[in-house]
């Protein structure tokens, strides 16, 4: 890799970071994929790079047997990565116009029956304070929809319990509005009042700032995600459940369940934050899914 190509890159990914307000992650995925394709160029100068050069590239990481997904992603990546260059007329032409992305395989998400997220609920020892802030966050990302990503950054000044509301920060810090059942509301308010305070020996907990972090870990500062998912990894092999739960499943089940219930598709894009409602539409097919197995199971001649 030249040092042109190293250059380009590092402001492309400043771009990401401060104009398009990608997240870290995002911005990292980005890296590696484009890192790997100016490795593989060479000494190999960007503005003489062709179509027909491209074409090589994914001809070549075709090789690697990657799904759909990730290769979709690559792509994707090249052809953003130009598009930009030729923005900032580092190119003369944009060799990766005319690129085709191949389509991506969706599965159907995963998702738990309410008979499966009240048994993990109640598994859920919660006589210590770590326990009982488990449940809370769970009880949240059940009745919420949020990515764990949104939870984890929660701090004081984004509650509005009085009116059942918390203010999130999705994807590309893109702000919005979730609810709050009564029940998780309850929960969490005991966990504020009651449970937080107790969490950490290192440091006062008793008065937060309108700044400080929501969920915390036993040192007193803010909870990170992988924390969540070991938490919920090991009360599903506590109860042998045959699913691999993630975070993710919870709000994969907080939509799939607002569906099944009749709630308009508009709603539900609204509270997962989806910025197309293509990215919703996914969860209708879960429920016609569901449909069949009760019309199955219950229909007598079916």
């Amino acid at each position: 890799m030249n040092e042109i190509s190293k250059q380009r890159l590092r402001d492309y990914l400043a771009y990401l970071e401060v104009e398009r307000n990608f997240s870290q992650h995002t911005v990292l995925a980005y890296d590696g994929d484009i890192t790997s394709f100016l490795i593989w160029l060479d000494d190999f100068q960007l503005e003489k790079v062709t179509y027909g050069k491209i074409r090589e590239y994914v001809i070549f990481i075709q090789k690697f047997n990657y799904t759909r997904t990730t290769l979709a992603r690559k792509i994707s990546a090249i052809r953003s990565f130009y598009k930009y260059l030729y923005r900032e007329r580092a190119v003369e032409i944009n060799p990766a116009t005319a690129l085709r992305i191949p389509k991506r395989s969706r599965s159907l998400p995963k998702f738990l029956t309410e008979m499966e997220i009240e048994q993990i609920f109640n598994s859920i020892d919660i006589s210590t304070p770590a326990g009982f802030r488990n449940k809370t966050i769970l009880e949240l990302l059940y009745a919420t929809g949020m990515r764990i990503s949104e939870l984890a950054n929660l701090n004081f000044e984004h509650l509005n319990l009085e009116n059942n509301e918390i203010k999130v920060f999705g994807k590309g810090a893109k702000e919005r509005i979730v609810l709050v059942s009564n029940r998780a509301k309850d929960i969490l308010e005991t966990y504020i009042k009651t449970v937080r305070p107790m969490i950490s020996k290192e440091r006062d907990l008793s008065n937060p700032s309108s700044d400080e972090a929501l969920f915390v870990n036993n040192t007193g500062f803010r909870l990170q995600p992988q924390s969540v998912r070991l938490a919920i990894k090991e009360v599903t092999e506590k109860i042998q459940l045959p699913k691999n739960v993630t975070p993710h499943v919870f709000r994969h089940s907080f939509a799939t369940k607002l569906l099944e219930k009749g709630a308009d598709l508009r709603v539900v894009q609204e509270l997962l934050g989806h910025a197309s409602i293509s990215n919703t539409q996914i969860y209708t097919h879960v429920t016609t899914e569901r449909m069949k197995e009760v019309y199955n199971h219950a229909h007598p001649r079916a």
